[in-house]
This record gives structure tokens, C-alpha cells and sequence, in this order.
């Protein structure tokens, strides 16, 4: 029947069908924990950060499991005073973690390069956030660690950006997932840090150690946009 399919086609039900085919992420995490091996020496892993209160409770959560190494590789992040504010309040962070947590994470910092970066991203300046120039700047920095992590020997790979309620967790997973066939030699661990309250735990580590939370994701053209807004509600 006509009514059939055109239900069968409608985008309600496709939207639906991919919310029940969201695959937990969070759980995957547990059960890849469950198969770490119990004694000797910890897998090594390498953990993109993008700023302080990002890796709060993600660093809890690996840190007793995993040697982490923090990859701190961010060229999307604009201007450049934001991006060194962010860097900084990771490393402030790093310390305090060290006092209160007894873990010493390394950081490994790369050079930043903002212009370069948006090559790949200025034809989707004006599409709204968490769509393809995401994505795409999702990946641009995940290649880039994961190949890191992979030319250094490192264990497994993961980022803290699964934490955010902003970031789209699937996508960040598949994105992991299909790395992790191109550098065969490190593992990619999956996540949905958000997830268990992880988030709650997360904004009372923040508040806790007085860590500075930025007001937008961190690329030009979301600071510009939120530039803009301001200039309008003022004006109104």
C-alpha cells in the first residue's frame, strides 16, 4: 500500500531507527577494561585533551587502567590567547591531578597552527555546529594523535571529547574505529566519558579546582558567531 511506504520512508521512522541502533559506548568501555590484563606493567595510552575540564574525569576514569599520555593538539582552537588560556589550565590541572590523584600524566605539545588548520574547514564556515566541519575537525586531530600514538608504541589511543554534551559521541567512535584500521599497530579505546554521570563528576572537578570553562567549542567561525550574538542582543 502507498500509506505503507510512505510511512516506512517517513524521516520520523528513519530518525527512530537510528536512535535504537546507537551503539553504548560507555558500556563497550567497561568491558574492554574487564579484558585488561590484571597485574604487570599498565598499557600505555595516549589521550587527546583539548582543554582542562575536559580531561577532569576522563583522567580519573583511565589513569588507574592506563599509563596516559596527554596529546594536546588543537590548532582549531582561536585566537591564539584562547588557545594558550586552555593550554595552560590543562597544565594546571595535570598538577593538581598529580597532588590529589598521585598519577604524573605527561603532556606532549603540538605547534599551533590556526591558519593551515581552517584550510580544510573554510567552505563550511557558515553550517551550524555539530555538523560536517565538525566532523571534519573531529578527525583532522584524532588522525593526527592516533598516528602519533602509533609511531611511538603506544598501546591503545582515545579522546576526552566523548565528556561533552556538544560532541557527538557515535560519531567521535566511528571516527576512532576507522582510524584504528589505518594505523594497524595501536588499539583505539572506545568511550562515552558523558556517560555514568560522568559529566556531573566532571563539571564538580571543574568547580572544585576553580579550572576556567570556555563559552564555545573553540574554532573561529563558532567565536565569530558568537561575536556576532552578543552584538545583537545588544543592540535589541
Amino acid at each position: 500500500m502507498q500509506l505503507k511506504k510512505d510511512i516506512d520512508s517517513s524521516p520520523l521512522e528513519t530518525q527512530c531507527l537510528s536512535m535504537t541502533n546507537k551503539i553504548n559506548y560507555y558500556k563497550r568501555s567497561i568491558e574492554e577494561l574487564e579484558k585488561l590484563p590484571k597485574t604487570g606493567k599498565k598499557p600505555s595510552l595516549l589521550l587527546h585533551a583539548c582543554c582542562g575540564p575536559c580531561s577532569t574525569f576522563p583522567l580519573t576514569f583511565l589513569c588507574p587502567h592506563f599509563d596516559v599520555t596527554i596529546f594536546f593538539n588543537n590548532s582549531n582552537i582561536y585566537p591564539s590567547e584562547e588557545y594558550y588560556r586552555r593550554l595552560n589550565e590543562l597544565k594546571k590541572f595535570l598538577e593538581f591531578f598529580k597532588r590529589d590523584y598521585g598519577f604524573d600524566v605527561k603532556i606532549i605539545e603540538t605547534s599551533y597552527k590556526n591558519d593551515e588548520y581552517n584550510l580544510d574547514l573554510e567552505k563550511y564556515a557558515d553550517q551550524p555546529e555539530g555538523t560536517t566541519r565538525c566532523f571534519i575537525c573531529y578527525e583532522k586531530r584524532m588522525n593526527e594523535a592516533f598516528k602519533f600514538a602509533n609511531e611511538n608504541g603506544f598501546d591503545y589511543f582515545t579522546t576526552v571529547m566523548t565528556i561533552s554534551r556538544q560532541k557527538d559521541s557515535q560519531k567521535l567512535n566511528e571516527i576512532g574505529e576507522k582510524l584504528q584500521k589505518s594505523y594497524g599497530k595501536t588499539r583505539y579505546f572506545h568511550s562515552d566519558f558523558k556517560k555514568n554521570k560522568g559529566i556531573d563528576i566532571a563539571r564538580e572537578m571543574r568547580i572544585h579546582y576553580d579550572l576556567y570553562q570556555q563559552l564555545y567549542c573553540g574554532c573561529k567561525y563558532t567565536y565569530e558567531k558568537g561575536l556576532k550574538k552578543a552584538a545583537e542582543k545588544e543592540q535589541k
